[in-house]
């Protein structure tokens, strides 16, 4: 689903599932449900620019059909590894779904799970009955699906500009830093995806929000991706539902991380994870880092309210070219989301309406927006270390993110 080199294929953990209704035929069919999941499109009311199907639209595909499209899972088709398995850039004709030459047709995105990762087959069927079922501009599309023997497959839409993590984070000409009005288009996109599963009584609590799962199509419009973890939400009367920590350290909330309640306000805490790293240019957790600025929530929380403090966080590759006012109050916002009490959040459609309202100002000719950007700058007792042209934003150690697992 995403550009050579960006796509994160997954997690793997130790735990049981199973799949029934296994099928080979290559047709549109019904899909194996797993409890509690057969009710997702009752449970939700459309909105305007999205849709819950009442039967998942999804083309069964052979496994020789996956497999002639990827060129035999050629090791150069491959977009992506993980826990759950590989990720290969493959052909299909684009009326019939058929398997077509490489370079021809619609290029699309298949998910290869690794036979050994029990985690991984959960999180498959998680996918296939959520993202199945939800139609939205601001979710990636899945096409289909394979179940034969032991092979579990999932097919997507390709993302051409690969993941936000990419290009935030990663160096070199594939990516370039994003511009300021940009980022804002992909926060917007992306706040718009989780508002869409938050918009009814019944919610879907996605997660597992965070840069690598946001991708970008040919036109950098933003779409969430791997529904592996999401969950319905809390039933009538109830504010939480309690579940087993599952996602990515640095992202998860507090609340959930300390007791394993799981709030549609636990998502809004991960957006505003995600926002603070669009505006700094630095990951959520880094131990190459000082040790005082390893989670960068913790560290950057007090200067969010201020502009002369705020100003000093800015990513410094956006070499001043954004207007003060929209930092400050995307800072504000930030700073919301990322409240220690998931009732003090806002929701994720106030959260659209006030990135909407963001966007529309504009940076006045010849602003200095970004006092010190460009230089290492003091903040009280604390130092920015400025490596290079940017920040040294590669994390060592444990990795740049670590997930969650009992």
């Amino acid at each position: 689903m995403a550009a050579p080199s960006t796509h994160r294929a997954g997690r793997s953990s130790s735990s049981t599932s199973s799949i029934t209704n296994r099928s080979s035929s290559s047709s549109r069919s019904n899909l194996p449900l797993g409890d509690g999941v057969a009710d997702v499109a009752g449970a939700l009311y459309p909105e305007p620019e999205g849709r819950i199907l009442e039967v998942p639209n999804l083309r069964v595909f052979t496994f020789a059909e996956l497999r002639a499209a990827t060129r035999n899972f050629k090791p150069d088709t491959v977009l992506g590894e993980g826990g759950f398995g590989r990720v290969y850039k493959g052909w299909v004709d684009e009326k019939t779904m058929s398997p077509a030459r490489s370079g021809t047709g619609m290029v699309i995105a298949v998910k290869k799970l690794n036979p050994e990762s029990v985690q991984g087959l959960q999180e498959w069927q998680s996918e296939v009955n959520f993202l199945g079922r939800l139609s939205h501009p601001n979710l990636v599309r899945l096409i289909g699906y394979c179940v034969e023997d032991r092979e579990l497959l999932l097919v997507y839409e390709f993302m051409a500009k690969g993941s936000l993590e990419n290009h935030l984070f990663r160096k070199g000409s594939a990516y370039q830093p994003i511009s300021w009005n940009l980022r804002l288009r992909i926060a917007i996109g992306a706040a718009r995806g989780l508002a869409f599963l938050h918009s009814s009584e019944k919610q879907v609590i996605y997660r597992d929000f965070k840069a690598s799962n946001i991708l970008l199509d040919t036109h950098y419009n933003a779409k969430l991706s791997d529904f592996g973890l999401a969950k319905n939400g809390p039933t009538a009367g109830e504010s939480h539902v309690t579940t087993r920590v599952m996602g990515t350290y640095g992202y998860a909330a507090p609340e959930y991380v300390a007791t394993g309640h799981l709030y549609v306000k636990s998502d809004v805490y991960g957006f505003g994870v995600v926002l603070l790293e669009m505006l700094t240019g630095m990951r959520a957790l880094d131990t190459g880092r000082p040790a005082a600025q390893h989670s960068l929530v913790e560290w950057a929380k007090p200067y969010l309210a201020e502009r002369r403090k705020l100003a000093r966080l800015v990513d410094p590759r956006l070499e001043g070219q954004y207007p003060s006012k929209a930092t400050l109050q995307v800072g504000q916002l930030t700073l919301r989301c990322l409240s220690g009490d998931p009732r003090s959040r806002p929701s994720m459609a106030e959260v659209v309406q006030a990135l909407e309202e963001i966007e529309r100002i504009r940076a006045r000719p010849k602003e200095d927006a970004s006092p010190g950007s460009r230089r290492g700058v003091g903040m009280g007792t604390t130092t920015i270390t400025r490596r290079g042209r940017g920040l040294d934003r590669t994390a060592r150690g444990a990795g740049t993110a670590t997930h969650l697992l009992e």
